[in-house]
């Protein structure tokens, strides 16, 4: 495995449109080398077109790119054997063992004999696979096919990794380990990972650095203590009861906060101190005769950045990206 220093990863105002849809609007990164870098968005932002440049699976319609410093779009076959790449998507056999899976990637990667079958038990053994490397990956839980990926990609000992969406579908305790298994890849192996989610606590929680991108654009970038330390104070969240006026209740939390944001019956504010603003909070929308039906407060979150840089949260841009038919495969 060849470490690299400095950047890993330039992406530099990439641009990529599909007939009338631009699926990237000039997006701009670097990746500091030996990190864990998120690229956080939600489904259909354009993370998963990003990937596919970066791992010359597609070219741009304009801007440029390098990995392991080596030109995406000059020396495409170079990239390729710098990088390990995992896609949302299993690239496992599932009729065969999980031993022959990764004897075939060693095998497409060139490597024969001895070297392949040490490789082999080396991931096995990595990944805690040993046990189940005769039997069928069709048998195999969600979270060790995820595992068998992981080390499907790393057989070739690359310096840079792409994790994209790595726990889709997970149960919480699988989605666990493959944190686990990400933070020690990291630190252990000395990779460069590069992890695309639309899982907030897993990018809060992975990443070093991430950017947030928002329909192709970037809306932020630092690490998840640096975006969330700019939101001075607390978040205060009010659902409202059915019966209740939005616009009133809106009007009332303008009075006692900022940064109000209304998605469906549910207002959004920043307070310099919840605990002492929330009754003072609740007093003017009963003053304003608007029913509560319950009401949080929290230290800044992830979602509050993006909240904040796009003008709505998180699961409402999920939620538009899914009614409106988005395949970020397709067109992002």
């Amino acid at each position: 495995m060849t470490h690299v220093r400095g950047t890993a990863i330039e992406a530099v105002a990439l641009v990529k449109r599909y007939g009338e849809v631009t699926a990237l609007d000039g997006l701009s990164f670097t990746v500091p080398a030996g990190t864990v870098f998120g690229l956080l968005g939600p489904n259909g932002a354009g993370k998963s077109t990003t990937i596919k440049i970066l791992t010359t699976l597609s070219t741009p319609t304009s801007g440029a790119a390098t990995v392991a410093g080596i030109d995406v779009l000059a020396h495409p076959n170079a990239v390729r054997r710098a990088i390990g790449v995992v896609t949302q998507g299993s690239g496992t056999d599932r009729q065969a063992t999980g031993r022959e899976n990764l004897l075939l990637a060693a095998h497409i990667h060139g490597m024969r004999g001895r070297a392949a079958t040490a490789r082999v038990d080396e991931l096995l053994e990595l990944f805690d696979l040993t046990g189940a490397a005769k039997r069928l990956v069709k048998a195999y839980s969600g979270g060790m096919q995820r595992k068998l990926d992981v080390a499907m990609g790393l057989v070739h000992r690359p310096s840079v990794l792409f994790l994209d969406e790595p726990t889709t579908g997970l149960d919480p305790q699988a989605r666990s380990e493959m944190w686990a298994e990400i933070a020690r890849l990291a630190t252990q192996e000395r990779l460069t990972i590069l992890l695309t989610t639309h899982y907030l606590e897993e990018a809060d929680h992975l990443a070093d650095h991430l950017v947030i991108v928002d329909r192709g654009r970037l809306v932020a970038q630092g690490s998840p203590e640096e975006l969330k330390s700019e939101l001075r104070g607390d978040a205060v969240v009010v659902e409202l009861a059915p019966d209740a006026s939005v616009d009133s209740a809106r009007t009332a939390v303008e009075a006692m906060a900022r940064e109000v944001t209304v998605t469906g019956r549910t207002i959004r504010a920043r307070v310099d101190n919840g605990a002492s603003a929330v009754p003072a909070v609740l007093a003017e929308l009963e003053r304003a005769a608007v029913a509560v039906a319950a009401v949080t407060v929290a230290r800044p979150a992830l979602d509050d950045v993006y909240l904040r840089h796009t003008g709505r949260t998180f699961a409402a841009a999920s939620a538009s990206a899914s009614g409106s038919g988005s395949e970020e495969v397709a067109v992002a």
